[in-house]
């Protein structure tokens, strides 16, 4: 019988059925970061276990690191400094592989373990992380899971948890001028709901996924969890591969036939049934961007931020009018011309080579307006090489950002880039909860790499074809 690629791996790696109802899930790669390992180590200690396969677990610190270049330790943050000795110590001590700062390797983890090779088709990958969606572009099943599931993992390579639906998503058609993957994704979420995904995987799939590069389809499955999808995914194909081949940690000479015919079988099936498929068109996809307090309170740049006044129920009425007071927006108003304080470009979201060439191409020779602060982060040590070779960095230092070192950055602020107050932050990242960036009353306006660019040079909220005429022509 047909079956969807989610139903091959989760069939190839379960364990056994627990008496729970869940499974017992092999893991075949373990990511791990500074934040949420330490207890979970602690925890192993106290049960005097060892990690069982270390060789399957590969580690980098991003979260607390600070970005501003040329930052040494000890960090001024005793914490963030606490974070970091322990997760050497622990690697150290239990045979990890770890990507410290001095190995060239350091970044985001949903970044630097695609970009490494480890990252591969057929897979199943967990991370202390919720966007470890991520890694499903490539074809994994790949889980954001908590310190008690690192505890499990690290001492059995194994993890319970519950099987999903699979609902594919289609996106059919041609992308607009300046519609990008971030336009896409969140379209996605505002379409289906901030749980709409709950309980199931999402299968991206149609013209617009196949025909994304690598690091756009790591954008859309980044966000999946914001719709409360477990995992998100796209099949396996030529892309795949080429993306893959010669990465430090990809099968090397026939072992890589060999895996290429794997992954290629790992691929949904024609004809194979889902739980539910839904269709979009690309057509109806513009440059989009949030108003509120959760990624699914999205707009496109031309439309109106909403009136509590038209809601269709009283609890949507209640939504948006607690959205707006955090927001401070005025119901019924245009949300371009929003004025920004702050530009952030970076995230496991947008921190790829890709996003900083398509933003460079078009801010060269232009100027981030005064009194906005814009800051360019690259998710890994390697994309700021490559920024580095390309001229990038310079371009955007000439545009007058703050070129940045590897992190996580202004994300979630778990380091010393954080919004003051109130500010409003354009942010390429993936959540606008209420406090996300760093400040318990700052706010956060989601859009694509480019938007945020235009953001940043007409000091509001922009449509980055009117403030680059040449976006993706």
């Amino acid at each position: 019988m047909p079956k969807t690629l989610f139903q091959k791996v989760w069939e190839a790696h379960a364990v056994r059925k627990l008496s729970s109802g869940h499974t017992q899930l092999l893991v075949d790669t373990h990511l791990l970061h500074e934040v949420t390992s330490p207890q979970a180590f602690g925890m192993l200690r106290d049960l005097n276990l060892k990690v069982a396969m270390p060789h399957r677990t590969f580690a980098t610190v991003d979260h607390i690191i600070p970005t501003n270049p040329g930052a040494c330790e000890p960090f001024a943050d005793p914490l963030a400094q606490a974070m970091m000795d322990a997760i050497r110590k622990n690697c150290q001590d239990n045979g990890i592989v770890f990507f410290d700062r001095a190995t060239g390797k350091q970044g985001v983890i949903h970044i630097i373990a695609p970009e490494q090779g480890i990252t591969q088709p057929g897979m199943t990958i967990a991370c202390g992380d919720s966007h470890t969606s991520t890694h499903g572009a490539f074809g994994a099943i790949s889980f954001g899971i908590g310190t008690t599931q690192i505890r499990d993992i690290l001492a059995t390579q194994t993890m319970a948890i519950s099987p999903l639906k699979v609902r594919r998503v289609e996106v059919n058609g041609k992308l607009g001028r300046g519609v990008y993957a971030k336009d896409v994704i969140l379209h996605i979420i505002r379409t289906l709901g901030v749980n709409g995904g709950t309980g199931y995987a999402y299968e991206f799939a149609g013209e617009v996924l196949d025909n994304m590069s690598m690091e756009e389809r790591m954008t859309v499955c980044n966000m999946s969890i914001e719709g409360g999808a477990r995992v998100g995914y796209v099949n396996p194909d030529e892309t795949t591969f080429a993306y893959l081949k010669d990465r430090p940690y990809a099968p090397k000479g026939a072992a890589w036939d060999e895996a290429v015919a794997r992954w290629k079988a790992c691929a949904s099936d024609p004809g194979c049934a889902y739980d539910d498929v839904v269709k979009i068109d690309a057509a109806d996809i513009a440059p989009t961007v949030t108003w509120g307090i959760n990624p699914a309170e999205g707009i496109s740049i031309n439309e109106n931020i909403p009136d509590p006044a038209t809601a269709a129920t009283a609890e949507e009425k209640a939504e948006i009018e607690e959205a707006l007071a955090y927001m401070k927006f005025t119901p019924g108003a245009p949300i371009k011309g929003t004025k920004i304080d702050v530009a952030f470009l970076g995230s496991c979201t947008n921190g790829r080579l890709t996003d900083f060439q398509e933003v460079a191409k078009h801010i060269k020779g232009k100027k981030v307006a005064p009194g906005i602060r814009a800051l360019a982060v690259p998710g890994s040590q390697g994309v700021a090489v490559l920024c580095r070779e390309l001229g990038i960095d310079q371009v955007f230092k000439d545009a007058g950002f703050e070129w940045r070192d590897a992190g996580c950055s202004m994300c979630l602020a778990m380091n010393p880039d954080k919004l003051v107050g109130d500010q409003v932050s354009a942010s390429s990242s993936n959540r606008n909860f209420k406090g996300r960036q760093g400040s318990p009353t700052g706010r956060t306006i989601l859009m694509s790499p480019l938007m945020v660019a235009a953001a940043a040079i007409a000091g509001h909220v922009a449509d980055a074809r009117e403030v680059f005429p040449a976006a993706n022509n």
